[in-house]
């Protein structure tokens, strides 16, 4: 990006310097007055216009966008050369493409002489985003369903970008290794480029990974990178980055193998999609969003079809108080405008309501769902009893029972209780005489939940002391505390219910007999683990998982209601086995790994751009919100067994319960990636639609939209409950309401019949009843809602169109009735 000013604080300096005193420094982003290239229309002597039309791809290597772009980054380093003595700042980065600006490292006073400098529009402190941390293409119908359609998996996602921001990338893991037979051609639209490992001297890129960047320049000033763990490269350190990009374009059919056992292949959505990384997201601290934001400028600048985001902002920006308008969802704008498809994970705040990470209509947002796989397993105990557990473990030796022995009788000695030594981490303070052979009993202490205690350390405790297997016991639980199954390469399990823990403790209790001072005289007690390594498929699936982030959206920071859904869609988010760096630390039982199997919905927002890539394979001239559109109104409010979907939810008791789910938890419903590729009608908008959206909600300022899109308001929406999105909501209904949508056929002549319902505290109507539909034509529709009572809660409903070529389009309806 721009040239680096360096910062030499040598003897002169120092001496310039003396007589001024320079506050703490902080990364801002600073916006200027003039268009970015993608809306640049002309008016500067000297330069062409470079915007295109809505949903265009821009040609960077055109000389009008090269010269418009130097032009720009001159004029950020004159207004910086002007305002400050050189040396006294450092800029990270020039953007130009999506927005026009920079970031700079500057003091607190710098940032408020930038402030009223001419020309500069906003300046905003740089805060810190987060990471929102194999079975399913079968689950979902891709390889019978959907693969077949497009060529087969060797065809599914064929020359289609996906663009990752992500944590970077393993390159050598089989998930993203270029095929011997049917190389790889090139992409002439892609043109990133690839960074060169610093150690290895080896190329980051192989044909099936075509570009890989790393953006850490606010990280670096900010002082909290680390190159020997951060690695400063495209390098994944952390090894969230590398299974986001495997389940959304892995290669198909790999075998995950892990502990002497094979769990099944691994596949991504579009197996032969493209790869394009851009890492800005690091192990230990997240990442900056001055980092991200040059991140996605660069990506949409390559020439990406589709981004798959993973990461939310930690807290809500000082400076602005509109949700769409945070650089995030800004920039993301300007990407939608250039015609990229924007997946985002929704977040991981849930089961509470407002807990969205992802607010604008121009993204996708991704809510996250446990999918049909469940993993159990059994510990029986010598008194007959079953009691229920989780552990990826084979079983003891059938027809055998062993000797229970719990971690505190086979201590070394007394000095080592200051170790917490029941939790199993550090076999050299048991006795492995008295462990060998027998089952050892471990305690789930708080240090699991933090981090600090790993199941993998305990097995691997359990192996050096010639262990059977090892038994976690839960005595007391958390709130909140997300219990997943972890493959072990010994018998092993995890007891989480405290009522089964306990009917084990009394059991060794009483079966352990002890001398007068405690100590142990003979282990009585016996048992013997089941076999945990066979999935049992459940009908209940999909159901919401108890962290994905819950609706309903809100439109600024002090959390008033948006007359928009949120999340969108729900894909499947927890437990996926996807590729892992083994240098990743981010799971603690999956260190060293190459696969591992995580929840989050990070692991959702792949799976709509992996099978967002296969729509636009199939309709490579559809704008992002045709995509969005056709994702989210054939989807399912349906599980498996044809009941309505369920959602995790807490329990007075803290335990985890079902409810009936609302789509403030699953959006529009399910994805269902088959029907998606065939959706009959979409509702489609553009940039003029989103600026409407914007401009007819109440509260936000027209010159902070005009900062932000560089576009006067229109008004000609009037509601932004009638702006085009494929669901409709109304957050503060007053008597009755009329909002407007526009459909257009993208399949053959249909005539659909339009039906309606609405639980009872809103009435609804939909007008006309039926429309006949020519390919390429599009048609408007209405929708009236009537407040019948005042209950102070939401209403749920939904309008169904049923086509007579058997194509069924619905889109949920959310209104609060609050005056008859």
């Amino acid at each position: 990006m721009g040239k680096m000013v360096a910062v030499e604080f040598g003897c002169t300096v120092a001496v310039l310097f003396s007589l001024l005193i320079i506050g703490k420094a902080d990364v801002y982003i600073v916006t200027i007055e003039g268009e970015p290239i993608i809306s640049y229309q002309g008016g500067v002597d000297g330069f062409e216009a470079t915007a295109v039309e809505s949903d265009e791809k821009i040609d960077t290597t055109s000389e009008s966008v090269t010269s418009y772009a130097r032009h720009l980054e001159s004029k950020h380093d004159m207004l910086l050369g002007m305002l400050f003595e050189e040396g006294s700042y450092q800029k990270l980065y020039s953007y130009q493409h999506l927005i026009n600006g920079f970031a700079v490292h500057i003091s607190h006073e710098q940032a408020e002489t930038l402030m009223h400098a001419p020309g500069v529009k906003s300046v905003e402190r740089d805060w810190k985003v987060k990471r929102l941390t194999t079975h399913t293409p079968q689950f979902l119908g891709l390889p019978t369903g959907v693969w077949p359609t497009g060529g087969g998996f060797d065809r599914a996602g064929e020359d289609i970008v996906i663009g990752f921001v992500d944590s970077g990338i393993y390159p050598h893991h089989p998930s993203f290794a270029s095929p011997n037979i049917d190389p790889y051609g090139p992409v002439p639209k892609y043109r990133g480029k690839c960074e060169v490992d610093p150690d290895t001297k080896r190329n980051f890129c192989n044909g099936k990974i075509i570009g890989a960047h790393h953006f850490a320049k606010a990280a670096i000033a900010a002082g909290v990178f680390n190159p020997s763990i951060d690695f400063d490269s495209p390098m994944d350190g952390d090894g969230h980055g590398s299974h986001t990009a495997a389940i959304a374009a892995g290669n198909n059919g790999i075998p995950v193998r892990m502990r002497g056992h094979e769990f099944g292949k691994a596949s991504g959505m579009a197996p032969r999609a493209r790869i394009a990384v851009y890492k800005a997201l690091y192990r230990l601290f997240g990442g900056f969003v001055a980092d991200v934001v040059a991140a996605i400028d660069q990506a949409v600048y390559d020439g990406v079809d589709i981004l798959s985001l993973s990461v939310g902002p930690n807290s809500p920006p000082a400076t602005t108080k509109t949700t769409y308008l945070n650089p995030f969802d800004a920039t993301l704008l300007s990407a939608v405008k250039a015609g990229v498809f924007v997946a985002q994970a929704a977040g991981n705040g849930g089961p509470f309501p407002k807990t969205l990470v992802s607010y604008s209509p121009w993204i996708a947002s991704v809510a996250a769902a446990i999918d049909d796989r469940r993993y159990k397993n059994h510990l029986t105990l010598g008194n007959g009893k079953l009691l229920a557990g989780l552990g990826l473990s084979p079983s003891t030796h059938p027809n055998q029972t062993y000797t229970l022995v719990a971690a505190n009788d086979v201590l070394l000695d007394s000095s080592v209780v200051k170790y917490s030594p029941s939790d199993c981490q550090k076999p050299e303070v048991l006795n492995k005489k008295l462990v060998q052979g027998n089952i050892l009993l471990c305690g789930y202490s708080f240090n699991f939940v933090v981090g600090t205690a790993s199941i993998k350390k305990v097995s691997e405790t359990a192996k050096s002391l010639g262990a059977i297997g090892f038994v976690l016991v839960v005595e007391n639980v958390s709130p909140g505390t997300k219990f997943d199954p972890v493959p072990v390469g010994v018998p092993g399990i995890l007891i989480t219910d405290v009522e089964r823990s306990m009917d084990l403790i009394d059991y060794y209790n009483i079966s352990t007999v002890r001398d007068w001072t405690g100590r142990v005289k003979s282990f009585k007690a016996i048992g013997s683990i089941g076999n945990g390594l066979t999935p049992i498929l459940h009908k209940s699936a999909p159901q919401v998982a108890i962290f994905s982030a819950r609706g309903p959206n809100i439109k600024d920071f002090s959390f008033q209601e948006a007359d928009l859904l949120k999340p969108d869609i729900l894909a499947p988010g927890s437990l996926i086995w996807a590729a892992w760096s083994p240098n990743g630390t981010d799971e603690p039982d999956y260190v060293g790994e190459g696969f591992a199997m995580i929840s989050g919905t990070s692991m959702a927002a792949p799976h709509i751009a992996g099978i967002a890539a296969l729509i636009k394979q199939k309709h490579p001239h559809w704008s992002p919100s045709a995509i969005k559109s056709a994702l989210m109104t054939t989807s399912t409010t349906m599980d498996r067994a044809g009941r309505p979907l369920q959602a995790q939810q807490y329990s007075e008791t803290q335990a985890i319960k079902f409810v009936s789910a609302t789509p403030f938890d699953y959006g529009s419903g399910h994805v269902d990636p088959r029907a998606a590729l065939d959706p009959g009608l979409i509702f489609d908008a553009g940039y003029q639609d989103y600026l409407g959206f914007l401009c007819t909600t109440p509260g936000i300022n027209s010159n902070e939209i005009k900062k932000y899109t560089n576009s006067p308001c229109n008004y000609t929406m009037v509601r932004p409950s009638n702006f085009n999105s494929p669901s409709i909501t109304v957050a503060h209904l007053v008597k009755s309401q009329t909002v407007t949508r526009r459909v257009t056929n993208v399949a053959q002549e249909e005539t659909y019949v339009i039906t309606t319902r609405m639980s009872p505290a809103v009435a609804i109507e939909a007008s006309p009843r039926a429309m006949t539909l020519r390919p390429g034509a599009s048609r408007k529709f209405s929708v009236t809602l009537t407040v019948r009572s005042v209950t102070g809660s939401y209403s749920f409903g939904e309008v169904m169109m049923k086509g007579s070529r058997g194509h069924k389009v619905r889109i949920p309806v959310v209104a609060m009735g609050y005056q008859r």
